[in-house]
């Protein structure tokens, strides 16, 4: 409670300092127009698809006139995305790129955990096909009533194990210390692949791989990149047992501050934008991973580990029923989606 205050603080701090008093997201703007005030704020580095994809929209929602969009990147405000969703919800005038996971978990929505789970969407393009179907829309409705809108979804990368040890197998996993997530999604690969689940903030995995007290990290690869993993986990195994999706969410009480025509804009730009970044962190990702197999030559190795087998490892996951999916969830999913 404590940090929330303090980030609080620093956020209602920053809004001042830039020109526009906090009332509901809206501050004075030229002309007498109200502009409302909007914080992207996230935990990845300026590189990355992800924080590149908010300062567009940042940019395209100034450009009109409208808004007063800021950038708040590499864990600025807090280096906790469930805590930066939190203060959203309590009325800060954020956009938090979360993940289906977290707010599966974080809203006690388990359907929406079918998203992200091991191996189930493989295709980044269904994303863009997301906010028209009804499954999206029930989703949308159950958030917000709890004070948090899903605006849009996009791809940003396939998580794989980045190691200080090498991983060809799901038997080398067994025991090793993994930072991964913390909710009902990470508990369940690390139930069926063995290892010990490790939660801690994304800027805290260098420094624990560093300091031998962690054995790796499963991550995106615009991640581990922009964080010199390679200093520290000199093994990565090719897994792609998640499609990480950055799920762009806003609160409540800042969307119900907007007028139509700034609302209609808003939704469209992160929409528009997110659809644009999924194919930007498509094309640049196996980039990302030739650079890690430059970095590591001598010391350490890029494992194309057999996909079959990690499948099959977590395949008990959906007969036991881990993440209690509604019945046919995943063959309704498919089939608003087209697959």
């Amino acid at each position: 409670m404590k940090l929330v205050k303090i980030v609080l603080a620093v956020t209602l701090g920053l809004i001042i300092v830039s020109g526009g008093l906090f009332a509901g997201g809206s501050s004075q703007g030229g002309g007498g127009a109200k502009k409302v005030t909007v914080i992207f704020a996230g935990t990845e580095g300026a590189a990355t698809g992800q924080s590149r994809a908010m300062q567009e929209m940042a940019d395209k929602l100034n450009a009109s006139g409208l808004f007063d969009a800021q950038l708040q990147i590499a864990g600025a405000l807090s280096g906790d995305t469930d805590n930066l969703v939190k203060q959203a919800v309590d009325g800060v005038p954020l956009v938090v790129p979360s993940d289906p996971g977290r707010l599966a978990s974080q809203f006690g929505i388990p359907d929406l955990n079918i998203l992200m789970s091991p191996y189930v969407l493989t295709d980044y393009k269904v994303l863009e096909k997301l906010p028209s179907i009804a499954l999206y829309k029930e989703w949308q409705a159950k958030l917000e009533a709890q004070g948090i809108n899903f605006v849009a979804d996009m791809f940003n990368g396939f998580r794989n194990f980045y190691t200080t040890t090498k991983v060809e197998k799901v038997a080398d996993l067994r025991g090793l210390r993994i930072r991964g997530f913390g909710n009902d999604i990470g508990v369940a690969l690390a139930k069926y692949l063995g290892f010990a689940q490790t939660t801690m903030g994304a800027g805290d995995i260098y420094p624990a791989g560093q300091a031998k007290s962690l054995d790796g990290a499963e991550i995106q690869a615009a991640y581990a990149d922009s964080a010199a993993f390679y200093e520290v986990f000199p093994y990565l195994a090719i897994t792609k047992h998640y499609m990480l999706q950055s799920s762009f969410v806003a609160g409540t009480k800042l969307m119900n501050s907007m007028s139509a025509e700034q609302k209609a804009l808003f939704i469209k730009t992160i929409q528009e934008t997110a659809a644009k970044y999924s194919g930007v962190v498509a094309s640049e990702e196996q980039g990302l991973l030739d650079n890690y197999k430059a970095k590591v030559a001598g010391k350490g190795a890029v494992i194309e580990a057999s996909i079959a087998e990690f499948q099959n490892a977590v395949a008990p996951l959906y007969t036991n029923n881990d993440l209690k999916f509604s019945a046919g969830l995943k063959d309704n999913l498919f089939k608003q989606l087209g697959l």
